[in-house]
């Protein structure tokens, strides 16, 4: 009975010893993914120092309190501001957004930006304007406000971007929408990505959310371009596939041919001339003061280009390669040749050495031959008359 508590008593304690470190592992991995989550901001790059703490938040409200749904739109996860110094007492306040993807900072980089902004070569993306630049790294998005700029702030902020955390996987891909937009004629810093209502209705867009229908997947990129006369918008709808696409496109046809807005149906808002087409599974739409030829010529610049990718497994291994197969039946080849050798040469020689040591007691004993044998050469020896041939006579004297 002593053994049974014993061994009871063991068993429990290894139990309680195995839930205690499990939950101290996990808590140190929840501790280390916290404060990775919350690193957004380094201590110290290009001279400068952070000056305190840095300020964290995983609330929208705290980053920006008027774009709320915006924020979360584009797939906001948390945010930072800090405040940083030089010895020389310059000063440089920094807020920094974080989202789920490179698709969110873009799209959030495209809201913020003003049209006056120059263009800066920081980050994947950045543009300026006085003492303000804003840039985006990966899925960071970055509001850097300086007290003076110097000739050093841009590789200042370079070498902040390059300590900026960086998603992994496929959070690190680039909207391919954004490939579609044509340069020729573009207003600069107009373009907006969009990716839900929110974003839709903060831009100056001809289609309303119902006919984007967003609920489908689609995600839209908005630009301005200058016509003969004045500046028209183009609109690119990108859907997950192409009969998607032409359901919404016949939606915003029907919308368009309404003539009177009326209480339940979406139209279109009047914006002049409208002219739309599908290629694939984008929608472009140009709307605005521009004539139909202007109109055709924007349009045809935007074409789908089906990117096709291969993903069959070719066998180019070592295991599977035509060549190494070959190879290897002429390998195989020699080994059966080699091995034939051998067993006729171990075949014959086994024979001889049988017929040596054993004669005629094994191989070729007389009972055992199936063969007749004339001896004729023993005859013609002794002199005896062989018989006539065939067609043969008596010689005649």
């Amino acid at each position: 009975m002593r053994c049974i508590l014993r061994l009871f008593s063991m068993t429990a304690s290894r139990i309680t010893l195995g839930l205690v470190a499990t939950v101290i592992v996990a808590g140190l991995t929840f501790a280390r993914e916290t404060e990775s989550r919350a690193a957004i901001l380094p201590r110290q790059f290009g001279g400068w120092q952070m000056r305190g703490a840095a300020q964290s938040s995983i609330d929208p409200a705290i980053a920006d309190p008027t774009n709320v749904a915006l924020l979360k739109e584009y797939g906001f996860t948390d945010f930072q501001s800090a405040t940083y110094s030089r010895d020389d007492g310059r000063t440089l306040k920094i807020r920094a957004a974080r989202f789920e993807s490179t698709s969110g900072a873009i799209g959030a980089f495209t809201f913020y930006r003003q049209p006056e902004m120059q263009k800066e070569e920081i980050g994947d993306w950045g543009c300026s304007l006085n003492q303000r630049i804003l840039f985006y790294r990966g899925n960071v998005l970055v509001d850097a406000a300086f007290d003076r700029v110097t000739v050093m702030s841009a590789a200042e902020l370079r070498e902040l971007a390059g300590l900026l955390p960086r998603p992994g996987g496929s959070a690190g891909s680039l909207p391919p929408i954004l490939a579609y937009m044509p340069h020729q004629g573009r207003v600069s810093n107009t373009e907006k990505y969009v990716v839900g209502p929110a974003g839709l209705g903060e831009v100056d867009s001809p289609l309303p959310a119902d006919l984007v229908n967003f609920n489908a997947g689609a995600e839209v990129v908005i630009g301005k371009y200058n016509t003969a006369a004045g500046t028209a918008t183009l609109v690119v709808i990108n859907y997950p596939t192409p009969q998607i696409a032409a359901q919404q496109l016949r939606k915003i046809d029907a919308a368009h041919r309404v003539a009177q807005p009326q209480p339940g149906v979406a139209s279109v808002q009047d914006v002049g001339p409208f002219f739309d087409k599908r290629s694939g599974p984008l929608l472009a739409i140009a709307a605005g003061p521009l004539s139909p030829s202007e109109a055709q010529a924007l349009l045809a610049s935007v074409n789908y280009e089906a990117d096709v990718t291969w993903n069959q497994n070719t066998y180019f291994d070592k295991r599977n390669n035509i060549a190494n197969l070959l190879v290897n039946i002429i390998i195989l080849c020699g080994i059966l040749m080699g091995l034939a050798l051998v067993a006729g040469f171990a075949f014959g020689g086994l024979r001889l050495l049988v017929k040596r040591i054993f004669p005629d007691k094994v191989f070729d004993r007389p009972e055992e031959m199936e063969f007749i044998s004339l001896h004729l050469s023993e005859k013609l020896a002794e002199g005896a008359p062989t018989s006539p041939g065939p067609g043969s006579g008596t010689p005649k004297t």
